[in-house]
């Protein structure tokens, strides 16, 4: 049987989060970035791509190309709030969701649409209720694959409602830059270009596989699937997967060792919640660094037992961190774990002792919040040293 996927992305997500918060900022050039020299533009609303502001644009190119361009410092806890009520209104609907990113998620829709009149009912009763309970506008692309759902919803923005079947393939998917291939982008193009594939249609007529691989490697199979429209992949819900984890993005690159540490104790101890949750335990701990010139460096470190406290989690991240990180202004920070134990739901149940163990420590941090003018920056060794007293 067919499959009914949809991917849903909001528009220019941040920028319209920001008009909500200060709805003076509608219809102008908005993007959302630190202000500082070396800030790079997060997302642009729709008024200031028009100037040719984009993401990932250093700040003072984006300020030659638009003079009146406002810029405006991110609240990136009220983005999470709207990301989690989007992902809450699509899940009504699913059959099955995987959440891509803050703004974008995928949908198998193939039982769900089924109790609608009209195929697209559905996506104008989703597309209706995010705009009007979220303020926010979004596009949505229907295919039978997440690839191809996916390259829909780029089709139409804002608010463009795209359907992309296999035998539109050669029509509609086939002339496009090839550029604008999920899984080129801008640093591979020109590779392919030089062997004169210059559309996504060339790829998928490509006949020299040879020359292809010295630029896909061994997914050269798989990117030739994709420009003729297959994709075999399905929904990874997130009890399915084989990891957890947790990152933050800054608006401004940060340098100071302490800050650093401080955010890797937050992201260990938001990862802990989410373990326990899930009722999961993990050997391998690994930490994320995203450097100032976007250079990404994953580091992990390997235990013989499992572990899912803030306490456990933050012992082996910083001592990854400390080992690999350059000195070099760090753009993103992330921390995951993943092989995880095979009885991780019995083995918890085994050490509810730990577990009461760990909400007395998360109680008594909080009480330490309250002594501190920057809790967010304590090191592992005064928690402790508190706890023993």
């Amino acid at each position: 049987m067919a499959k009914v996927y949809f991917h849903i992305d909001l528009n220019a997500f941040f920028a319209n989060a920001e008009i909500l918060l200060d709805p003076s900022l509608k219809g102008k050039p908005v993007a959302v970035c630190g202000n500082t020299r070396r800030s790079v533009v997060s997302t642009a609303s729709y008024e200031a791509r028009a100037f040719g502001v984009h993401s990932a644009m250093p700040l003072s190119e984006a300020k030659m190309l638009c003079r009146d361009l406002i810029v405006v410092e991110g609240h990136y806890h009220f983005y999470r709030e709207l990301s989690r009520d989007f992902t809450a209104i699509v899940a009504e609907y699913a059959d099955e969701l995987e959440q891509a990113s803050i703004d974008e998620c995928y949908a198998d829709m193939t039982e769900s649409i089924k109790r609608f009149d009209k195929p697209l009912d559905l996506a104008w009763t989703i597309q209706k209720r995010i705009l009007n309970e979220l303020g926010i506008p979004c596009s949505i692309g229907i295919a039978p694959n997440m690839f191809l759902a996916k390259t829909a919803s780029d089709m139409k923005k804002p608010m463009g409602i795209t359907v992309l079947r296999l035998r539109e393939v050669p029509d509609k998917l086939w002339p496009l830059p090839i550029a604008e291939m999920r899984g080129v982008g801008k640093k591979t193009a020109p590779y392919l270009e030089e062997l004169g594939i210059h559309t996504i249609g060339d790829l998928a007529r490509c006949k020299d596989t040879a020359a292809l691989s010295d630029i896909f490697g061994k997914n050269t199979d798989f990117m030739i699937r994709r420009a003729n429209g297959y994709d075999d992949r399905t929904i990874i819900k997130e009890w399915d997967a084989r990891s957890m984890g947790v990152s933050e993005t800054f608006l401004d690159d940060i340098t100071d060792y302490d800050e650093l540490r401080g955010i890797l104790r937050a992201l260990c101890r938001k990862l802990s919640e989410r373990m326990r949750r899930e009722r999961k335990a993990g050997r391998l701990i690994t930490v994320r660094i995203k450097y100032y010139d976007f250079t990404t460096n994953d580091r992990a470190s390997h235990g013989i037992v499992p572990v899912y406290s803030a306490d456990d989690l933050f012992v082996g991240a910083i001592a990854v961190f400390d080992e690999h990180w350059t000195g070099e202004p760090v753009r993103l920070l992330g921390v995951s774990c993943s092989d995880f134990a095979d009885e991780s739901v019995r083995q918890m149940d085994l050490f509810d002792e730990e577990l009461n163990k760990q909400m007395e420590t998360d109680r008594l941090f909080r009480e330490l919040n309250k002594e501190f003018s920057e809790p967010q920056f304590f090191r592992a060794s005064d928690l402790l040293a508190k706890e023993e007293e």
